[in-house]
Formats: C-alpha cells, sequence, structure tokens
C-alpha cells in the first residue's frame, strides 16, 4: 500500500474542499465581521473607562452612549459567529460526505485480491472511524484558525493604533509560541499516525472475533483471543496516551508564553500610563488586546494536534483510494445479448501470488449445454477456474474465450449478467425474504419469485415464517439456518435463468433428501445451459458430460464418470476412497 507525506494529504483534501469555495469566501466574510467587532468592544470599554474615571466625575451620557454601541457590536457579533459557524459545519460535512462516497466507490472498483489480501475490520475502521475523526479535526481547523490568524492580525493593527512600542514588545515574545507548538506539532503527528493504524487493527480483530463468535466458542479460542486484543489495546492505550500527552502540553506551555507576553504588556504600559503618554482606559483596552493576541495562539496550537490527527486519518482513507482499481474495461468493449455457451480457456496460466504457480498452461473446451463437473483435492484451483472465468481475476497468461470472444474484449458488467453462480457461501442482505430472491433481477414479478422458490423447494420453509415472503431477516440471513440460506441463494439463480451455471458445493449444507430435489431441479435448469459443477461429493456429479480431475492446478485427466472409473487413474481412486467400505 503506497504510504502519502502529509504534504500529499493535504493536498488531497484541499482538492475536496475547493468545491465549496463560496462556503469558504462566507466563512472568511463573517469571521473577518466576528474579528472586527471583538476587537471594537476593547475600545469601547476603555472608553467607559477614561469616562468615569474618577469618583464624582462620570460623564452618564457618554456612558449609556458606549453602552448602546456595545450592545449592537456583541449582537453583530453573535450572529456574525453564528452564519459563520453553520458555513464551517457546512464545508466540514459536505467534504467528509465527499470522500466517505469517493471511497465507497472505490472499494467498489478495487480488484478482489485486494479485498481477499486486506482485513475487512481496518477497511471498515478507514472508511468510518478514520473519517469521523477527520470531520472533528477539520470542523475545528475551520472554526478555530480563521478566526484565530484573523484575531491575531487584527489585534496588531489595532495595537499599533494605540502604541507601537508596547506592540513591539507583544510581537518579540510571541514567536516562542510557534517554536512550542511546532515542536509539540512533530512529536503528536507520530503518535497519532501510530494510534490510527492500531485502531484499525483493533477494529479488524473485533470484526473477526464477533463474526465468527460461534467458531470461537466452539474450539475455546476465548482465552487466546483475550490476549490478542489485550496486547493490540495495550499498544492502542500506549500510542494514545502519547498522543494525549503531547497534544495536553501544547495549551500550557502556549499559555506561559501568553502569561509573559501579559506581564510584559502590564508592566511597559504602566510606564506610558504614568509618564501620561497613554491613558488608564487606553491601558485597560491594551492589556483586553494582550489577551485576545495570545488566545490565537493557545488555540491555533491545539488546532494544530487535533489537524495532526485528522491529517493522519485522512492519509489512511487516501491510501486506500490512491491503491490501483482493477483494470477498466476497454473502451471499444463488446457485449453479448445472450450467449450460445462455448467456453475456451487457451493456454492459461495464473497464480495469486509471484512466487506460487497455481494454474498452468490450462486447455479447456466447453461446447454449449455440456456439464463440466471440476474435482479434485483442496487446493488443486478448482474455484481459482471459476473466479478466472467470473473475471475476478485476469489470467496471467493465455486467454479464456467465450462464443470465441476474449473475456476480457466484453464489459465485466455484461459478461457476469451471462452466468448465474451459486457459491459454497452463502449472502444475503438486509431486507425481505423478496428482496433477495429478486437480487440479481429487479424486473421479476412476486409470482415469478414464488414459481422459482418452488422449484428450489424454498416455499415451504417461506410460507411457515412469520410474513412469508415479506419476513425481513438480518445481516447475512443470520436468523435462518445455512440450509435455509443456501436455498435462497438457488432461489436467486433459478429466477435469473443464466446462460451459463455456476454451482461451486452450491448444496454443500442442505440434507440428503433436500439435495435430491434439488438435484432435480439443477437438472430442469441445467438443460440447454452450460454448466460449470465443482463439488466434493463425487455422487452430485455422476450425470456430467465431462468430468475435469484437476491437481497442482492441472487437468490430469478428462471424461465421463465410467470413462474415468474404467481408467482407474486418479479420479477412481478419489471416487473409491469416498464411497470405501
Amino acid at each position: 500500500m503506497k504510504k502519502l507525506t502529509q504534504l500529499d494529504t493535504i493536498k488531497k483534501v484541499l482538492a475536496y474542499i475547493k468545491h465549496y469555495w463560496w462556503l469558504i469566501v462566507c466563512s472568511l466574510v463573517f469571521a473577518a465581521i466576528t474579528v472586527v467587532s471583538t476587537l471594537y468592544l476593547p475600545i469601547l470599554s476603555g472608553n467607559a473607562v477614561d469616562v468615569m474615571i474618577d469618583k464624582g466625575c462620570v460623564r452618564f451620557a457618554d456612558l449609556k452612549e458606549i453602552l448602546a454601541r456595545m450592545v449592537i457590536v456583541i449582537l453583530i457579533t453573535g450572529v456574525a459567529q453564528w452564519i459563520m459557524n453553520i458555513a464551517n459545519n457546512r464545508i466540514t460535512y459536505f467534504v467528509v460526505r465527499d470522500i466517505r462516497k469517493d471511497a465507497f466507490h472505490k472499494i467498489q472498483k478495487l480488484p478482489l485480491k485486494y479485498l481477499d489480501g486486506h482485513v475487512t475490520g481496518d477497511i471498515v475502521s478507514r472508511m468510518i472511524a478514520d473519517v469521523d475523526q477527520f470531520a472533528d479535526g477539520l470542523l475545528m481547523g475551520f472554526t478555530q484558525a480563521f478566526t484565530g490568524i484573523l484575531t491575531i492580525l487584527g489585534t496588531l493593527l489595532f495595537m499599533l493604533r494605540i502604541n507601537v512600542w508596547i506592540t513591539l514588545v507583544v510581537v518579540l515574545v510571541t514567536p516562542l509560541s510557534f517554536f512550542v507548538a511546532a515542536f509539540i506539532a512533530k512529536k503528536t503527528h507520530t503518535m497519532f499516525q501510530k494510534q490510527s493504524q492500531t485502531r484499525g487493527e483493533q477494529t479488524g480483530l473485533i470484526d473477526e472475533m464477533i463474526g465468527n463468535q460461534q467458531v470461537v466458542q466452539a474450539y475455546g479460542y476465548e482465552k487466546k483471543a483475550m490476549k490478542r486484543f489485550d496486547e493490540i489495546n495495550g499498544r492502542l492505550k500506549k500510542y494514545a496516551l502519547r498522543a494525549t500527552f503531547f497534544s495536553s502540553i501544547t495549551n500550557p506551555a502556549t499559555r506561559f508564553v501568553n502569561n509573559l507576553v501579559y506581564a510584559g504588556v502590564g508592566i511597559t504600559g504602566a510606564f506610558f500610563a504614568i509618564n501620561g503618554s497613554l491613558s488608564v482606559g487606553q491601558l485597560s483596552c491594551f492589556l483586553s488586546y494582550a489577551n485576545q493576541y495570545t488566545k490565537p495562539f493557545n488555540e491555533i496550537s491545539g488546532v494544530i494536534t487535533e489537524l495532526q490527527n485528522a491529517l493522519t486519518c485522512a492519509g489512511r482513507v487516501f491510501e486506500l483510494m490512491e491503491e490501483e482499481s482493477e483494470i477498466p474495461d476497454k473502451a471499444q468493449a463488446e457485449k453479448i445479448e445472450v450467449t450460445k455457451g462455448n467456453v475456451e480457456m487457451d493456454h492459461v496460466f495464473f497464480s495469486y501470488t509471484e512466487d506460487k504457480p497455481l494454474i498452468q498452461d490450462l486447455n479447456l473446451k466447453v461446447k454449449p449445454g455440456q456439464r463440466v463437473a471440476i474435482v479434485g483435492p483442496t487446493g488443486c484451483g478448482k474455484t481459482t477456474i471459476i473466479n478466472l472465468i467470473m473475471r475476478f481475476y485476469d489470467v496471467t497468461q493465455g486467454s479464456i474465450k467465450i462464443d470465441g470472444i476474449d473475456i476480457r474484449d466484453l464489459t465485466r458488467e455484461n459478461l457476469r449478467s451471462q452466468y448465474g453462480m451459486v457459491l459454497q457461501e452463502t449472502w444475503l442482505k438486509d431486507g425481505t425474504i423478496l428482496d433477495n430472491i429478486l437480487f440479481g433481477r429487479k424486473d421479476a414479478t412476486r409470482q415469478e419469485a414464488i414459481e422459482a422458490a418452488k422449484l428450489s423447494h424454498a416455499h415451504s420453509f417461506i410460507k411457515r415464517l412469520p410474513m412469508g415472503y415479506d419476513t425481513v431477516i438480518k445481516e447475512n440471513g443470520e436468523n435462518l439456518s445455512q440450509g435455509q440460506r443456501q436455498l435462497l441463494c438457488i432461489t436467486r439463480v433459478i429466477l435469473c435463468k443464466p446462460s451459463i451455471l455456476i454451482l461451486d458445493e452450491a448444496t454443500s449444507s442442505i440434507d440428503t433428501r433436500t439435495e435430491m430435489q434439488i438435484q432435480n431441479a439443477f437438472q430442469q435448469l441445467m438443460e440447454g445451459r452450460t454448466s460449470f459443477i465443482v463439488a466434493h461429493r463425487l455422487s452430485t456429479i455422476q450425470n456430467a458430460d465431462v468430468i475435469l480431475v484437476m491437481k497442482d492446478g492441472k487437468i490430469m485427466e478428462q471424461g465421463s464418470h465410467e470413462e474415468l472409473l474404467a481408467k482407474k487413474g486418479f479420479y477412481s481412486e478419489l471416487y473409491m476412497s469416498q464411497f470405501a467400505i
């Protein structure tokens, strides 16, 4: 995975922000109004002090006018700040929405090998937790950075109007805050980076353990799981505490510098007041400005640490988005309306990793309507052939053709629309039973779905559910048995009536009696259709036209069930081992 520098991350964030330039302009305008009105208040309060400087010498008419102005200025400040915050919130959440949407779209385009090779929980953590952390930091950046910088500049201008020398004292002491903040920011970035990575690792473990809790408990893995969790959690605690420590000393350190500034202004201003070159009201105004001038340095230093965390989290999301997408469809990619079912594999080579070759010089010709069974020991490449035919992976060498057309010359959507696939691992989405049956064919009617369910023998158990076809099932059908989930997946394929059928251990979780009934349904479904059947139970593939016997990525034997038994070769050994008494 490509690592992004902080500068790369900032450029990408700015690329998203620039789409909302009008909101940024709005935020800046109202931030300026907020700052100017806030800085005008000390002048009014200083004037108020000057009109009541001595006992019995209070000019009440002037004081009343000053107080009225102060009320108006406070109202203007409140309204401007409210509008500025609305603009900042909109910028932040629009940007976050766009990033999350683009990241999700990117996941849809990532090759299957990326998803196979990365922990699901870490990908989820990048999409959810990291984007949320980025949103918090970005919002703080907009809310406090804009006003902070404008306050610093505005305060300097106002102070210069009153007294240049006192302003010079403020300016000379203030850079200490920058050095302190820069030193701490460098430390916090590393810790926040490690914290985000460890959080993703922790999310991956939690997702893995919760998703497979039955297996965890069945094999007594709870203590080992807790040990792994405690180790990751311990590292997360260490990095989080260090990140929090470095970020938390920022504020006290800058406050110390700010207090030096305030003390310097107070002492210097007192000498000017004694000499008569500065009024008491002006001195109080200057002290207010000293506070307002140093306050943004506290806020900005806090913002810097938050932005460090935000940029680290954003970097993890952008790293995902920078991953190489699957090879796009060709510009002039063809489309097949309905395939005849000719499938040809010509000198195909393929491996998941370069150092471990799997499929080597595989040649295969399947005629329209043939039923091709693929058998062999675990890891011999049976499911890999299916992955290549479906173009979940592209061949390293050679070609796979359908009706004489290289599948790389077809769009993936068009290619996969020709197939109907039932896997050993079932997948159902949140929704009703009917929604899941219609998943592959949205234009089908309810009656067509019911007819398909009758063919797959799923209709009987569906009718026993509380609301029949309108029963809502949980994520991945957790409130159904494994066999019921598989029946629904089979129903989904029957409804689609595909040109080419792929069955990868499609009846592995179904009882023998129901399996016999489904095999009859499959016989009807496969009639006239090219079919690929992957099975470990050899009794289920005896009626196949061609049986491919694979070992170590190569086809060792090929023929009908009777022909292969007569050869007394590898297939015969596999068959006899399953039926030996």
